[in-house]
């Protein structure tokens, strides 16, 4: 399941004007401020069962910046992407349920379907995962959920951020959602080119201050915003091990 399940990583029609206008004001904002008990109940299973074990004896995790974590309400925790091992990694370390994207066949297979929607996962069609990824971001951060995003969109081998999209930035500026920088360190090295099974690469997650959301949807603002996010997962990564 790991390797075909991510994190929201939007490229909102790689931040033109005409994308970033048609999803605006699309959605009602309001904030509901709770988590399923069902995907509370599947995430502390799935975390301390499987997830935190590995991440702290195969992959000898180090997390820093815990006390940044805002324990409820909406939030957007954005990080870089390098590893399908990324996502749950992340959910791991933020100690509460994190909504996040599959790929809706997944959503078809018996008892996997059921297992990842209940654990806060929404399903997204091919070829239109940007209009529908965001529209069901923002419902989740409406019920006071967490959401994650990763910045670039997709993976990097370096696990640094290149291109940066608006995505992020304008679900806060939507939802005036606060977004918490992540940077993940070394997951690029699980599984290096060649590799059949995981690597026991040494793993470090830092999380960084809180960084307001966007005071308007204008593209400036939105870009100012979405720089200052991959600055500061840049940073945290510059920090090293």
């Amino acid at each position: 399941m790991i390797n075909r399940i991510g994190l929201i990583g939007m490229a909102v029609g790689n931040g033109n004007n005409e994308s970033i206008g048609e999803i605006k004001g699309e959605i009602d904002v309001s904030q509901d401020d709770s988590d399923p008990v069902s995907s509370i109940f599947l995430y502390h299973l799935f975390k301390w069962v499987v997830v935190s074990p590995l991440l702290h004896t195969y992959f000898r995790g180090r997390i820093y910046g815990d006390r940044h974590m805002p324990r409820m309400g909406k939030v957007i925790f954005v990080s870089n992407h390098a590893s399908d091992f990324d996502p749950p990694l992340v959910a791991n370390c933020i100690r509460r349920p994190i909504a996040f994207m599959a790929k809706e066949e997944l959503f078809k297979v018996p008892v996997l379907g059921t297992a990842i929607r209940l654990y806060g996962a929404y399903p997204v069609k091919r070829g239109k995962a940007d209009r529908a990824a965001m529209r069901a971001a923002l419902g989740c951060l409406a019920e006071g959920r967490a959401t994650g995003v990763f910045l670039d969109g997709t993976r990097r081998s370096d696990g640094r951020i290149h291109s940066p999209k608006l995505g992020a930035a304008l679900m806060a500026a939507k939802s005036q959602a606060p977004l918490i920088p992540v940077s993940l360190w070394g997951t690029h090295q699980i599984l290096p080119k060649g590799a059949k099974f995981p690597q026991p690469a040494p793993i470090t997650i830092r999380i960084g201050e809180e960084i307001p959301p966007p005071a308007s949807s204008d593209r400036d603002e939105l870009e100012r915003v979405t720089n200052q996010c991959a600055a500061a997962i840049t940073a945290l990564l510059d920090l090293g091990r």
